[in-house]
């Protein structure tokens, strides 16, 4: 089984590079994030399309922002829209949706940005995390937790400690709501399979951060003992981040049981020109 996550900024923007991904990728289940439609308006988009694909669809969207999905077609059951006991900003927003895909529970998820450190979007990001840990820690099911997580695990999953300094998805509280999650016993397969390598999944638009390497790893996939000790392969479609027209985020594939392109990551395709030197960057908002 392939399972792959994706953050497309904008699933309306994203079309002209996510059908000819799907059919390039052949993923069996894949989890996006940040649709930015309402569910009738994204089935209106891509209802027809992706179930000539054999996808069944399960979305939770709203318009303009915010909105997750999950596509599959090893079954679509038992599909739980939201999460129960989240807090708002101010109302509840679409921000996870869940479903029993092939016999595992897959958790499509896209974690608040927090936007500022101890602001009140912050607030929410840890609130909101602490109910995501609840509604896991209930569970019993084989899980994968899926999403863009808007959290760095370590200074290792940044390009340069320094140019966070003061800027949230690196700050202690982050990473200990994000510990917590994995204390469930929720494995993260892609740093598990590359403990050393330098693996990013999200690049600025801006400042020539793709070309230069210069991003984090924030979209994760979490996954059960049971799952872990199934994967294959785990790696970055850097490739889908590259041309014209791309997200921001480039998408997370796993391979369970057997890995049809062989165990090729952790990045595909690597930079070619990576900036290493810690300190010669800024991020693009810095002075």
């Amino acid at each position: 089984m392939r399972i792959a996550t994706w953050n497309v900024n904008s699933v309306k923007q994203r079309v002209p590079r996510l059908l000819p991904w799907l059919d390039e990728r052949c993923p069996d289940v894949v989890c996006l994030q940040e649709t930015k439609l309402a569910d009738d308006a994204f089935l209106d988009l891509l209802g027809d399309e992706l179930r000539d694909r054999g996808y069944a669809v399960a979305v939770h969207g709203e318009a303009t922002w915010n909105g997750v999905a999950i596509l599959s077609r090893v079954g679509l059951d038992d599909v739980v829209v939201g999460l129960a006991g989240a807090p708002g900003f101010p109302r509840p927003e679409s921000r996870a949706v869940s479903a029993m895909c092939g016999g595992i529970r897959v958790v499509s998820v896209y974690v608040p940005n927090g936007r500022v450190p101890d602001s009140a979007h912050y607030q929410y990001k840890l609130a909101w995390l602490a109910s995501l840990r609840d509604v896991l820690a209930a569970g019993r099911e084989a899980t994968v937790v899926c999403g863009d997580m808007n959290i760095a695990p370590t200074d290792e999953d940044v390009f340069d400690p320094e140019a966070y300094t003061g800027q949230t998805h690196v700050t202690p509280l982050e990473r200990a709501a994000l510990a917590e999650l994995q204390e469930l016993g929720l494995r993260d397969v892609v740093r598990d399979r590359w403990p050393n390598e330098r693996v990013f999944t999200y690049w600025d638009y801006r400042a020539g951060m793709f070309h230069q390497d210069l991003g984090m790893r924030i979209d994760l996939v979490l996954a059960s003992e049971t799952v872990a000790d199934r994967v294959r392969a785990a790696w970055v479609d850097r490739q889908a981040r590259k041309g014209s027209g791309p997200s921001d985020h480039a998408p997370v594939i796993v391979d369970l049981d057997e890995a049809p392109d062989g165990d090729i990551g952790p990045v595909v395709p690597p930079p070619s020109a990576p900036v290493t030197t810690r300190g010669s960057a800024n991020l693009p908002q810095s002075p």
